[in-house]
């Protein structure tokens, strides 16, 4: 018994010996590594990202608390109204009020319909890898359920309008279907985006005179909108590059790369200006009296030169804010419209 007892008590002396030397050598290790970085203090106090419930996760699904993509959508179309306005009138305010509900599901049910294909795709992209179904918070057929109440919505805005315009709407279709697509085939997929989110240039005007569309208007508009497109999405996916570069997906950021942006970007943003002049001019802005149309036209112009001599490619903070910004300059061009047309009576 003895012998026993003496056994365990050496072993349990060896143990003590063990562990106290092992803290010894970290607490010198440490010493030696000085304080722990702020880095760590702060990555160790950082809570993680709660998880949504189901009905903020569709909220989030749709976009909802970022609106900068509904009213990118919802402008072109606004323009339209606008210009379709006889003399002396405002903009029909019904439409207008029709097309920004519009404007809300359809870019949801875009957005729903980008993330459903996109969701393995979002998981690796720093950006987006929080989506609702990246992060796994909903699953495909409850964002399948959602889109199909989406579309159904949609589908109740549209057969507010002439059957010629609800003709006119139903061909954008195709398109909404193929650009989230684009980004794994085509180098341009921008341009896609762009042919997508302005077909309210040619449906507004339509909607506002009951079926009829003066392409020479209209075009002149789509093809500036287009362009406009082109500027304000290339600066958003350069925040992407990296990521879409190791996932081998498709951008005009990286088809055309930053030396060769600026200078694209310019372009874009001459004949989006371009484009808008020569549909007011067509519209009948041609005299004295449209100088409200041509000053905002000025300001816009403006603001799209600032976003393209200040953007740093390299920031994604710096790209996000001037993408944000096009929402917000926007109605600048939708005042001037009005205030020309009042002015030509």
């Amino acid at each position: 018994m003895l012998t026993c007892r003496t056994r365990v008590r050496d072993a349990a002396k060896g143990m003590f010996r063990h562990l106290v030397a092992t803290a010894a050598r970290r607490a010198s290790a440490a010493t030696r590594a000085g304080p722990p970085r702020q880095a760590c203090r702060c990555l160790a106090t950082t809570p993680p990202q709660p998880k949504r419930s189901k009905p903020e996760a569709l909220l989030a699904l749709a976009r909802v608390d970022a609106p900068a993509g509904t009213l990118l959508l919802y402008w072109p179309g606004a323009w339209s109204i606008a210009l379709a306005a006889p003399p002396g009138a405002l903009p029909d305010l019904k439409l207008l009020a029709l097309f920004g509900a519009g404007s809300i599901v359809m870019r949801g049910a875009g957005c729903t319909i980008n993330d459903i294909l996109d969701r393995d795709v979002d998981g690796a992209v720093e950006r987006t890898k929080t989506r609702p179904l990246a992060a796994n918070e909903l699953s495909v057929q409850e964002a399948t359920a959602f889109l199909a109440l989406q579309l159904t919505c949609g589908l109740g805005v549209l057969t507010q309008l002439d059957m010629s315009s609800i003709a006119l709407g139903a061909c954008s279709v195709p398109l909404v279907l193929t650009y989230p697509l684009a980004k794994r085939f085509f180098a341009m997929p921008q341009l896609v985006l762009g042919l997508t989110f302005n077909w309210g240039a040619l449906l507004g005007y339509s909607a506002a005179t009951g079926g009829t569309v003066d392409y020479g208007v209209c075009l002149p508009l789509y093809g500036g909108c287009v362009a406009w497109t082109l500027l304000y999405d290339t600066l958003y996916a350069h925040q992407d590059k990296k990521d879409d570069s190791k996932l081998n997906l498709r951008s005009s950021a990286l088809t055309i790369g930053d030396q060769n942006t600026p200078m694209f970007l310019r372009v874009c943003g001459v004949a989006t200006v371009s484009g808008l002049g020569l549909a007011g001019y067509t519209a009948g802005f041609n005299d004295a009296n449209a100088w409200p149309f041509y000053a905002s036209l000025s300001c816009f112009a403006a603001h799209l030169a600032w976003q393209v001599e200040t953007a740093d490619l390299n920031d994604p903070a710096n790209l996000g804010a001037r993408f944000r910004s096009n929402g917000v300059i926007a109605p600048v061009v939708l005042i001037g419209v009005a205030a020309a047309t009042l002015n030509s009576a």
